[in-house]
């Protein structure tokens, strides 16, 4: 369903009506233009290319001066971006598919409307509705059993040297291997999250921030996305 591109600002507490205090993960979505449409006609299925963030541009090279710092957008970024009538690249591309919404009386979902150059603003959620939030969960290298799945490790005392380490992982003569999947030691993090169920419980459209109640994955800054829950 349509959602709206994102920034995770961090996580704070509001009071409701009742005086009830909830935690809250608040998310920044500046207003985001649609920069490309697909046709469930043409390719199957429905959906829009929505970016958020600024590219800086190349400028013109004037002889013998250098290059500037840093990455500048290039032409094709530049050309998808002039179809839209953008002045500048996105930072940051997603798509979301229109057609996977709840099922109306005929059995099919219902698939909004939008053309190249509408803008998506915060004000496409309400309070009370409920999102899931997709996020890159922080990355955290090379870990252990005990952090990566919660292990309980070995004795502290008596003489133990296994502390942390995961013990025996060979399931003996037959089969004579490790079975696939076994819990040891690995890359832990940087993988993509999304987390459902989430409650809308404050949106402010002059700060274009979103209150989401509990917490989304991701760092703070992180790109995340903010899609209605069917």
């Amino acid at each position: 369903m349509i959602g709206i591109i994102g920034k995770k600002i961090g996580m704070t507490q509001i009071f409701n009506e009742a005086g009830q205090q909830i935690p809250v993960t608040v998310i920044e979505a500046e207003p985001n233009p649609v920069v490309a449409v697909v046709d469930a006609a043409k390719f199957g299925y429905a959906s829009v290319q929505l970016g958020t963030g600024k590219q800086k541009l190349a400028r013109e090279s004037k002889g013998k001066e250098r290059t500037p710092r840093g990455r500048r957008a290039n032409k094709a970024e530049v050309g998808h971006a002039k179809k839209a009538g953008l002045d500048a690249p996105p930072a940051t591309l997603r798509s979301f598919r229109l057609d996977d919404g709840p099922l109306q009386k005929g059995g099919k979902p219902e698939v909004p409307t939008y053309n190249v150059g509408d803008v998506i603003k915060v004000d496409l959620f309400q309070v009370g509705e409920r999102v899931k939030v997709t996020g890159t969960t922080k990355g955290r290298g090379f870990q252990g059993v005990v952090k990566r799945h919660g292990f309980g490790g070995g004795p502290n005392t008596h003489g133990n040297t296994k502390h942390r380490r995961p013990g025996s992982i060979g399931p003996g003569t037959d089969p004579s291997r490790v079975i696939k999947g076994k819990k040891m030691p690995g890359h832990y993090g940087a993988e993509r999250h999304t987390q459902t169920n989430l409650r809308v419980e404050k949106v402010d459209g002059e700060r274009n921030l979103i209150y989401v109640r509990g917490a989304v994955a991701g760092p703070i800054n992180g790109i995340v996305l903010v899609r209605k829950q069917g």
